[in-house]
């Protein structure tokens, strides 16, 4: 991949695990933890396209209360535990290889940005909590134009900023729908493919897949 300037990062699922919100409180759920974590995840993503198509805007905070009040009742989860649900998704943790890897793209000068769904302030403490908030040079927000991925106005917001083509960003995300928002838009679009998953037919079919973050280092 040749004249890549910057190397963006969805932050949700790629750089970090949404489900560790309740894998920490797995005692208290039970085994059906991670089928409730799956359920909410998906809930959350549902409510962002739903409210761009509608024009009903709210933030993605708001979004992730709204679909974690219905993952519970769903569930059946006390309703006790919200706000510690909450509060962990505050401070999910990073797949275990993604400091390394962002420390050896860093010493290699790329600009280094994550876009995504999340609010300013949620991004900010997700990076400071896990100690990665010096290898960013930007957190990009699409509260900037207020609508949701895939969008291409959400896509515009790095090209603005730092002035490059579309060509010269590697875009990466474990999230299918986002790989093709990015691709369909014009960056190199690489699919994050953790869990071993099948693609979306959605125009677009990434020229690159890696099963974790540490592969791009072979890439770029």
């Amino acid at each position: 991949m040749k004249n890549v300037k910057a190397i963006i990062f969805d932050a949700y699922g790629t750089l970090f695990d949404v489900n560790s919100a309740a894998e920490k409180c797995k005692d208290k759920i039970g085994d059906k933890w991670e089928g409730f974590a799956n359920f909410w995840r998906t809930t959350q993503l549902e409510y962002t396209w739903l409210r761009s198509l509608m024009k009903r805007h709210k933030d993605f905070w708001q979004i992730t209360e709204d679909s974690l009040d219905k993952s519970m009742k769903a569930f059946k989860i006390d309703p006790s535990m919200k706000n510690e649900l909450l509060n962990l998704y505050k401070v999910l943790s990073p797949f275990k290889e993604v400091p390394e890897t962002l420390k050896i793209l860093k010493e290699k000068n790329f600009k280094l940005a994550i876009l995504s769904n999340g609010t300013p302030s949620l991004l900010n403490q997700l990076v400071k909590s896990n100690n990665l908030d010096n290898l960013f040079d930007d957190l990009f927000s699409i509260e900037k134009v207020g609508v949701y991925k895939p969008d291409s106005k959400v896509y515009d917001i790095p090209i603005k900023k730092y002035e490059i083509k579309k060509s010269e960003v590697a875009f990466l995300s474990a999230n299918t729908w986002d790989v093709s928002g990015g691709g369909n838009y014009g960056f190199n679009a690489i699919w994050v493919n953790r869990n071993n998953n099948i693609f979306d037919n959605l125009d677009y079919k990434p020229n690159n897949e890696i099963k974790n973050l540490s592969e791009i280092i072979a890439i770029i």
